[in-house]
């Protein structure tokens, strides 16, 4: 399995479990993901070897949630972030000097 990881924090981004695809001529990846649903705080009984017709009654056990996202974000626990258009300008400027400096 290849992990993809930012060049200069390191973080890792996506793997290659993933449809990826180049554009801009090879400058940029762009990666497919799709939208899922999670129950957190819920163990699947078929990871330890449990029976979905197994006798007892439903709902039983912790408290769980439901959690809606694209699998990337939640596989690589990625964080949103938000940028007006001038933040956004500012922080790619740095973010490409840094990126010549790692390249060079």
């Amino acid at each position: 399995m290849i992990i993809y990881r930012d060049l200069i924090s390191h973080d890792e981004l996506f793997s290659d479990i993933y449809k990826i695809r180049e554009i801009a001529d090879g400058l940029c990846l762009e990666v497919e993901g799709k939208m899922v649903s999670r129950t957190e705080g819920a163990i699947d009984d078929s990871l330890i070897g449990g029976n979905a017709s197994a006798e007892g009654p439903e709902g039983e056990g912790t408290e769980s949630t439901v959690v809606t996202g694209v699998d990337i974000v939640m596989n690589h626990h990625l964080q949103e972030t938000s940028f007006t258009k001038e933040a956004y300008k500012k922080y790619i400027k740095d973010y490409m000097k840094s990126f010549l400096l790692v390249k060079t």
